[in-house]
């Protein structure tokens, strides 16, 4: 029986409520083939693709995103897997459109962490119907990701900051409020030892970050984001991260289906 017909009710339910639920074995028969995208992604990096550690930082942290349409193995995984039906029935959406892929490694004996962000603020996108999938390829223990249960219904939107410069994402920093750190302040973060194929899925909304990588083992992530019924183009106060550039949309648009196509 597919993934998708055994989601139950509360997993749903805590999707709603928390912003984040695991989704075990999502990409089970896929994780070779992401495996070898990852590689391919690595090989042959993309114009957006970056390296996250200051000069004197041990290890690598690498990230790459928006290049399923060049990187035939993703557009595999996100065209025939269960995805994009696993996330129709958590957002309680009829469609499915793909946003971007997002490709995160971290070499073994990387203690930088992923900074607490929201993705949301990043995006010119903005509806209650999002989510992304961050599946690793390796198990993980120490290096798992991190999300704060409910922080997808804050009324305010923290901050966008560069994660190397660590800087404001934005000129105008009024409409945020400033990063959080959920360890100190006690906030419910949630997260899982994980095996490969296994996924997070959260809400764009959902802060979250990631633990360094102190263990002897890689661990590479595929991270899927898609939209539903409600997703719109906004305009945002600078340059967004994906940009995409030439994209043309105004404010209040259903994203360009030539440029976000419809999976579900």
């Amino acid at each position: 029986m597919s993934l998708e017909n055994t989601l139950d009710e509360s997993t749903i339910e805590s999707f709603r409520q928390d912003g984040v639920v695991l989704i075990k074995g999502l990409f089970n028969d896929w994780v070779d083939t992401i495996r070898a995208g990852i590689e391919r992604n690595m090989r042959e990096p993309g114009p957006y693709a970056a390296e996250n550690l200051k000069e004197g930082e041990q290890g690598r942290f690498f990230d790459d995103y928006c290049n399923w349409t060049r990187i035939p193995e993703f557009e595999q995984v996100i065209r025939q897997s269960e995805a994009a039906a696993v996330a129709a029935r958590l957002m309680g959406s009829s469609g499915v459109q793909v946003f971007h892929d997002h490709v995160l490694v971290k070499e073994p004996g990387t203690s930088k962490a992923t900074p607490w962000h929201q993705d949301s603020p990043y995006y010119f996108v903005e509806g209650k119907q999002t989510v992304s999938f961050w599946s690793p390829v390796d198990t993980v223990k120490e290096a798992s990701l991190r999300c704060v249960a409910g922080s997808h219904r804050w009324k305010k939107p923290v901050l966008p900051t560069r994660w190397l410069a660590e800087t404001g994402f934005y000129p105008d920093s009024d409409d945020y409020m400033p990063v959080p750190d959920p360890d100190k302040e006690g906030m419910p973060i949630m997260e899982w030892q994980m095996e490969p194929g296994d996924a997070v899925a959260f809400d764009f909304r959902t802060l979250h970050g990631a633990r360094g990588n102190e263990s002897a083992q890689r661990r590479r992530a595929f991270s899927l984001r898609l939209v539903g019924d409600d997703a719109r183009y906004i305009s945002r106060p600078g340059p967004t991260s994906p940009p995409f550039p030439g994209h043309d949309m105004v404010d209040g648009q259903v994203l360009r289906e030539d440029w976000f196509p419809r999976v579900y």
